[in-house]
């Protein structure tokens, strides 16, 4: 074990591409997704010890090119230490300023990031959310690998009882069907199988107008949804202010959004009252906690989109976080995983860094 003190040297950047093919194919009101493409990367040091963090998208085409920036940024943390996150980040972004402060230059970075801390905590023996500053070791999860938009209304109940069966306390389902009624039913259908006790939230991943988006969710307000996911696109922040102010229940957004200054617009212009930031489109874990801080400020609660091993620690280690996305499609790449406990929260990993570690010889089957 390395000292926290003790200067690491960043020796080598690797870099691998899978695509994860999923049981079935699945549908959103803006999605056809079949499998998951993963961009890998690991970083060897001089003391052995080494550091790892995955990024993806849904196309192998541009996780090819994602893959292609990634590598070139290499030379920027090549040599360096770890422990110099700020350091790193303040250098990407302006090596990076040519190509904006979002998009695939982020997306390439992130990896990188989220593997200088891993580094960290292996160098301190010590999980990341001890490191961020603890407020728990035990998280609530909600399932989110389920109640897609492509499941039958009979497969709905089957997966939400299923989910129960698990041990989940909280599930969400995917809304956006041709004839908002139908979208209805289906929450009527779900709420029905799971009793009141359970909680629902709703997703319509940015697939509505706001017409269209104010007449489901005044349809919806009965059934005690704990939010209204994305239900008008993300750039579009009068419509979502609109709904925050026609609307009782909550409405949540921003997973779509890049770094602190694209959550900054959107607290600014009320758009959203749970924000649910996404790890890679943050740029990994430095840049993630700032904006879980700046939250917090305005007493605005934080429910990070999907990575949920890795954001395990963010939910562990900020007070204003509610709920972890449960997402199963990245468990292949690991040999740890995230054990549901019987009230529905995972407990943290005490293992150190992200507590999470890349399984090559499972991987090596979905390598491209």
């Amino acid at each position: 074990m390395q000292s926290p003190t003790t200067p690491l040297h960043i020796t080598a950047v690797r870099t691998a591409r899978v695509e994860i093919p999923l049981e079935r194919p699945l549908r959103t009101s803006i999605h056809e997704i079949s499998n998951v493409c993963c961009q890998l990367v690991t970083l060897e040091t001089d003391a052995g010890i080494v550091g790892e963090g995955y990024g993806f998208c849904f196309n192998p085409d541009r996780l090819a090119a994602i893959s292609r920036f990634t590598e070139s940024l290499a030379p920027l943390v090549i040599g360096q230490d770890p422990h110099d996150v700020e350091s790193l980040w303040d250098k990407f972004i302006r090596d990076c300023n040519f190509y904006g402060q979002s998009g695939v230059s982020i997306l390439a970075y992130t990896p990188i990031d989220v593997a200088c801390w891993d580094l960290i905590g292996k160098a301190a023996n010590a999980p990341l959310y001890r490191l961020f500053g603890a407020c728990r070791d035990r998280v609530p999860a909600y399932a989110s690998g389920g109640l897609w938009l492509s499941a039958s209304l009979d497969e709905l109940v089957a997966q939400a009882r299923e989910f129960l069966r698990q041990g989940f306390r909280a599930m969400k389902m995917r809304l956006g069907s041709a004839n908002w009624k139908d979208d209805v039913a289906r929450v009527e259908a779900v709420r029905a199988a799971i009793g009141d006790g359970v909680t629902l939230m709703a997703d319509a991943n940015q697939g509505l107008s706001l017409h269209e988006a104010l007449r489901l969710g005044r349809a919806l307000e009965p059934f005690n949804l704990a939010w209204y996911e994305e239900p008008v696109p993300t750039w579009q922040d009068d419509a979502a202010a609109k709904l925050v102010d026609s609307l009782s229940m909550p409405l949540a957004s921003g997973e779509t959004e890049y770094t602190r200054y694209g959550i900054r617009r959107m607290v600014q212009n009320r758009a959203a009252e749970v924000l649910m930031p996404d790890l890679q489109r943050m740029g990994g874990y430095t840049e993630m906690m700032k904006v879980a801080r700046y939250l917090a400020t305005f007493d605005l609660a934080v429910a990070p989109h999907i990575f949920t091993e890795h954001s395990l620690h963010v939910v562990a280690s900020a007070s204003n976080a509610t709920w972890c996305e449960h997402m199963p499609w990245f468990a292949p790449l690991f040999h740890e995983t995230m054990a549901l406990e019987s009230d529905g929260t995972i407990r943290l990993p005490q293992r150190a860094g992200t507590g999470f570690t890349f399984n090559w010889d499972q991987i090596e089957a979905y390598r491209r």
